[in-house]
């Protein structure tokens, strides 16, 4: 196996001008260009055509996160205008819980502008349903809660505990899209910066992947025999995180709240452990089952908490012999469940997919187009191996698809 520490993170660099970066999306969500690699074969077709593509009676799985509007913006009094960045909910840690606070609340910020914010607490006041109240946003100081560098701990509160956080956020909070499309975000993006099948809210930006599905692409999917299933991951700032490091093993890349619910192994297993992964989250997910459930093979009794998946740990020798199969894990998972009660999977992954991966569950994938040297980039390398990821991007560039977010999709479906 290569080992992916060593990767030079320069092999995976391609020019992509400007004006091949989608700064909008299309009108019709499913019109846009879908390119197809299958088996070394490249072709495209539009994202319409999708469901003909994937086999009858097959798996898809699908992130449903929901994008939040996490950027929140102060002016102090003597002018400077102070934007907090929302990254990861401190107290209470939970995201659900978090959205049902009232009266106060506390997340892991990036503050722009922070040196014009020496002390104090910053006020505005805001329109909440009709209701006018105070938000005041403060530095937390408490030792325990302290950020990774660059960060802040701020507490929220607001003067009314008949309203929740989720509605503070609607009212005055701004959704952020991707630096890259160096433009300020517009009403618009309120709406085409969602998936239709968005529901749990959390996430800092979308899961582009599925920004191509309309009602009618999923009714094609289901008419196809093709089940559908939905977890979470919510996917933090770090995802546009560029990798700063020569190799890639001086990379840290970020963890991300997963949530799987029991029918999602279920349907697993139903399928002999194999599926489409609609984007790379689920991806991340998906494959982050595998190392849990190997987890819970070593050791039955282990915690939620034990059971986070570590960067690095796709790659380290295991205890068990023989490597188990996908069905083995999955079943384990499924087994600690049952044992603990539990309807859902509630951890975090930091898994890192580069070169020398083997993928485990995911079978066929769709994905966007990525920014060069990203780590999104490596887990499309590793899925179709070798250097043929060069060849899918050349064929996206001479074919003029759109790049990114906003951007066309393609199928992958590997030797």
């Amino acid at each position: 196996m290569q080992n992916p520490k060593d990767i030079q993170i320069s092999d995976y660099a391609y020019e992509l001008p400007d004006e091949r970066i989608a700064k909008y999306p299309l009108a019709e969500r499913d019109s846009s260009k879908l390119l197809v690699y299958d088996r070394g074969a490249i072709s495209h077709r539009h994202f319409r055509d999708l469901p003909e593509l994937l086999p009858e009676g097959s798996l898809m799985v699908m992130n449903n996160t929901r994008v939040i509007q996490a950027r929140l913006h102060f002016r102090k009094e003597t002018g400077a205008l102070i934007e907090v960045f929302c990254l990861e909910p401190a107290v209470p840690h939970d995201y659900v819980l978090m959205f049902q606070q009232t009266s106060s609340c506390t997340w892991h910020c990036l503050v722009g502008n922070s040196k014009k914010w020496k002390e104090g607490g910053l006020q505005r006041q805001i329109v909440v349903e009709g209701r006018e109240l105070t938000l005041t946003a403060t530095r937390n100081t408490d030792p325990q809660l302290t950020g990774k560098p660059g960060e802040s701990v701020i507490t929220f509160a607001w003067n009314d505990d008949e309203v929740t956080w989720a509605q503070v956020l609607d009212a005055c909070g701004e959704l952020p899209i991707p630096p890259y499309l160096n433009r300020k975000t517009e009403a618009s993006d309120l709406k085409t910066y969602q998936t239709v099948y968005s529901k749990v809210k959390g996430s800092v930006a979308a899961p582009t992947a599925g920004l191509h599905f309309t009602p009618a692409v999923l009714a094609a999917i289901d008419g196809r025999g093709i089940e559908r299933a939905e977890l979470t991951l919510h996917v933090g700032a770090g995802t546009f995180k560029p990798v700063k490091s020569e190799r890639i093993e001086g990379h840290e890349m970020h963890s991300e709240w997963i949530y799987v619910p029991r029918s999602v192994v279920e349907a697993l297993l139903r399928h002999h452990g194999e599926c489409t992964a609609v984007g790379t989250t689920s991806v991340r997910t998906l494959e982050s089952l595998y190392y849990i459930g190997r987890k819970l093979l070593a050791n039955p009794e282990a915690t939620e908490e034990e059971l986070k998946v570590g960067q690095w740990e796709p790659y380290e020798p295991s205890t068990l012999s023989p490597q188990p199969s996908a069905l083995n894990c999955l079943q384990a998972i499924l087994d600690w469940m049952t044992r603990n009660g539990k309807e859902a999977l509630h951890t975090s992954t930091q898994i890192i997919i580069a070169p020398g991966y083997h993928y485990h569950i995911v079978k066929r994938m769709i994905t966007n187009f990525h920014q060069p040297q990203s780590t999104l980039l490596l887990l499309v390398s590793a899925f179709v191996g070798g250097e043929r990821w060069k060849d899918i991007y050349r064929y996206a560039l001479n074919h003029d698809f759109r790049f990114l977010s906003y951007g066309d999709s393609s199928l992958l479906i590997p030797s």
